[in-house]
């Protein structure tokens, strides 16, 4: 789904993104609700980026990657948390390209996500390459989703990914005699 968001841009640049986890619902300026294999998912998308709410077999989770006036958590590289019986995995990553490079990678992930049905993309006014996209699934038992952050004025893709699940028990190595 492709929504031009009613907002002026203010995330204004990549370094300016914090994570966080467990934060209660933001104000969204568009939202795709989803149910893949019984769990529900909410992709949420901020005036200042995104947040993803999850309910999967009585469990809640929320992650949100967003300029967060006074958070102290920047955006990190990679994180991997047990909650309860869930784990949670993030990554990511920023790609700086040329101008000619982002217009073409900008191009190609507005077309992959705004026709997706498990996809969301926001476009702030101003520019066509001032993006967040988001886009969720299940796979191996898992929720998956990916989100992409572009910044055009800065040549900068910040790009995440985040896998979510109920932790399988480990094998206790005792099997059949």
């Amino acid at each position: 789904m492709l929504t031009t968001l009613k907002t002026a841009y203010s995330d204004t640049r990549a370094a300016d993104l914090a994570w966080a986890l467990g934060r209660e619902p933001l104000p969204a300026l568009a939202t795709l609700d989803l149910e893949l294999a019984g769990a529900k998912l909410q992709l949420r998308l901020l005036g200042a980026s995104h947040q993803v709410l999850v309910e999967e077999e009585g469990g809640l989770c929320s992650e949100t990657v967003a300029c967060i006036p006074g958070s102290s958590t920047p955006l990190p590289l990679g994180v991997a948390e047990r909650m309860g019986d869930w784990e949670y995995e993030f990554a990511a990553r920023v790609e700086v390209l040329t101008p000619a490079s982002f217009a073409g990678r900008a191009q190609e992930l507005l077309a992959l996500v705004s026709d997706h049905p498990q996809g969301l993309v926001g476009v702030f006014p101003g520019s066509p390459h001032a993006f967040t996209a988001m886009l969720a699934q299940r796979r191996e038992g898992r929720l998956h989703w990916r989100t992409w952050h572009a910044y055009p004025q800065e040549g900068q893709l910040v790009a995440t990914r985040t896998r979510v699940g109920v932790r399988v028990p480990a094998c206790s190595g005792v099997g059949p005699v």
